[in-house]
């Protein structure tokens, strides 16, 4: 989950403007880190950089909003993938 969550903060830090000392549970959204446009951008990224499908049922708070939902969120979806 360690590489998960470095590979998140990364691609968040060089695409939006977030603070240095991130807390993995504030929201990205009620922190004007990330909008709707912001949304569809990690979404595409997601998918690219894990190689899974973010079904439209699943671009929810519960698992975009925070670092720690992100990390949560990947985890599954590639837990998953593997069986």
């Amino acid at each position: 989950m360690d590489e998960i969550e470095s590979r998140i903060r990364t691609f968040l830090g060089e695409q939006f403007p977030v603070p240095a000392e991130l807390p993995a549970d504030e929201s990205l959204l009620d922190g004007g880190i990330i909008d709707s446009i912001g949304v569809l951008t990690l979404v595409t990224w997601l998918e690219q950089e894990f190689g899974f499908a973010v079904e439209d049922d699943e671009v929810l708070p519960e698992n975009l909003d925070s670092v720690a939902n992100l990390v949560a969120y990947v985890g599954g979806k590639l837990a998953a993938a593997a069986g």
